[in-house]
């Protein structure tokens, strides 16, 4: 199965990502979800922005450097962008090695340095406003 970087504004295809090839061992597979709460406020929804033309060439950098630090065989990132209900995933990465240990070491560092590197942005709407996380506010391109 071949790599595979996405944004999408429907559901994320979790069984997607699942393929292994012969010689894995490992798939490891990270799912952020929308929770009902953060910082003691309720969450009603989320809604995620993303400057696509820039965010989908660095979520294609994250892939192929996870690939070049870690002896892994594939790397599949999906960001989901627009409005998003509890419970539904927002972001998804699938890591595919011979081994457990690399396939978690290179999972957790493809999630964090996309987390932290790709202009995608989470606005938090709650019953009496909104937010945007961290700070962060889209930027006109």
């Amino acid at each position: 199965m071949a790599d595979l970087v996405r944004l999408v504004r429907q559901p994320i295809d979790l069984a997607s990502l699942s393929g292994t090839e012969p010689r894995d061992g490992a798939l490891c597979l990270f799912v952020g979800v929308v929770r009902n709460e953060n910082r003691g406020r309720a969450v009603l929804r989320l809604e995620y922005e993303a400057y696509e033309e820039m965010a989908l060439p660095l979520m294609q950098e994250i892939a192929a450097e996870t690939k070049r630090r870690f002896p892994v065989t594939q790397v599949r990132l999906v960001h989901r962008l627009g409005p998003l209900e509890i419970g539904e995933a927002s972001v998804a990465v699938a890591v595919a090695s011979p081994h457990r240990d690399e396939a978690f070491a290179a999972c957790r560092f493809a999630i964090d340095t996309l987390k932290s590197q790709v202009p995608i942005w989470k606005k938090e709407l709650y019953a009496d406003g909104s937010a945007w996380l961290d700070g962060t506010r889209p930027q006109a391109p």
